[in-house]
């Protein structure tokens, strides 16, 4: 269930995004009215529901500005603080949103030097208030303690993030290795069949021309056996040449520091490919496709080409789709596929391989999201989102 919300949320970003900004100023009003009910002389609520509004207009912009906004955030609260107004974490939460985002994006250092400033300011109208000091740890620890907890919270998911990123660079690293291993072996197994060819033949052909040479003027007749026997031990040699020195030639054979990364550029060759082995694949676009930093480029071409390639192996049925979403701030991949005569094939489990395991790593590691699973409707889907509008691990929304 957890699953299936994460990916409607993934797939609207701007419905997401209203959400949350609805959810936390519901949160700032209703803790406005609580202390407006609650405390002694508290004045009109609404000056605390214009400030509310006004911090949670800001925390629209914590993505791009995330230090800004958390001061905003911060002189909302102090001004609500200053007007009688109880600081519980209701009041605050756009605060709190603003310290979890800055943790998430900005250097540690500066992210924390932040909270404690932010965590310091909070406890500033409580200490001011004759009122709160029996009340201490309502007034003054309790607002400091949510800030430096939302700062923790984000510093935690940044930490999380960061591994994930490690974890698929190594796994690619061991996969890079372990294809430069095979490589190595083959090259070596390619160069033993050329040394046999050439050596064998070369060697054979050398001695039947010494012999013909030998005999051309004392035994003519023999001297032309060997010789005609001479053309076919050459033109054996050039097939077997020919055959071991085309494995060198493949396209697979590349240089891959010189040759350009993949992206959803080259989607249409891989479409290609798939047909040529059988499967009919759908491409749709939606919204209006720009171009991406290599890296996301190349992390959404190998999703889209893992998943065909699970579908390829796994899936009974011989058609797949592919839907790329470009949000103002998400792209969204999608590949499904119906379900087929013979079911289990159609619902891979998740030990069968890496490749799962692979694509989440990769999705993960640009600081967006992923999910596979059978459908409701029968077949599988893929469908992951990868933010647009940063391309470090540590700054996905």
């Amino acid at each position: 269930m957890s699953t299936t919300w994460l990916s409607r949320a993934t797939s609207s970003p701007r419905t997401t995004e209203a959400v949350t900004l609805a959810l936390l100023f519901a949160s700032a009003v209703t803790g406005t009215l609580l202390s407006y009910w609650t405390m002694p002389g508290s004045r009109e609520p609404w000056p605390g529901i214009l400030l509310s509004a006004l911090a949670c207009a800001a925390v629209a912009r914590r993505r791009s500005h995330p230090v800004p906004v958390l001061v905003a955030t911060a002189l909302c609260a102090v001004a609500e603080g200053a007007l009688g107004y109880l600081m519980t974490p209701l009041l605050f939460g756009p605060l709190l949103a603003a310290q979890y985002s800055v943790n998430l994006r900005v250097h540690r250092v500066t992210a924390w030097c932040c909270a404690l400033v932010a965590a310091g300011v909070t406890v500033a109208p409580g200490a001011w208030r004759s009122e709160l000091h029996s009340g201490w740890i309502i007034g003054i620890v309790n607002p400091a303690a949510w800030v430096l907890l939302s700062a923790a919270l984000g510093s935690y998911v940044r930490v999380r993030r960061d591994y994930a990123a490690a974890r698929a660079e190594h796994a690619a690293r061991e996969r890079e290795e372990e294809a430069r291993h095979r490589v190595v072996q083959e090259r070596m197994r390619i160069a033993r069949e050329l040394h046999d060819v050439v050596a064998h033949h070369l060697a054979l052909a050398n001695a039947q021309a010494g012999t013909a040479a030998h005999l051309a003027r004392t035994a003519p007749d023999q001297a032309y056996e060997i010789l005609g026997k001479l053309s076919g031990t050459t033109a054996a040699a050039l097939r077997e040449l020919k055959a071991t020195v085309g494995l060198l030639r493949q396209d697979t054979d590349t240089d891959d520091g010189l040759a350009p990364a993949p992206g959803l550029a080259q989607l249409p060759d891989l479409v290609d490919a798939c047909a040529a082995a059988g499967l009919d694949v759908t491409v749709s676009v939606e919204g209006r496709a720009r171009p991406l930093p290599p890296g996301l480029d190349l992390t959404a071409y190998r999703i889209v080409q893992e998943a065909l390639t699970n579908v390829t192996k796994h899936a009974a049925t011989r058609a797949a789709r592919v839907a790329l979403a470009y949000g103002p701030r998400t792209l969204t991949l999608t590949v499904t596929n119906d379900a087929g005569t013979t079911g289990p094939a159609d619902r891979p489990g998740p030990g069968h391989g890496f490749g799962i395991l692979g694509m989440r790593e990769r999705a993960l590691a640009a600081g967006g999201t992923f999910h596979a699973g059978p459908r409701p409707e029968g077949g599988f889907e893929v469908a992951c989102a990868l933010p647009l509008d940063s391309h470090d691990e540590s700054t996905a929304p």
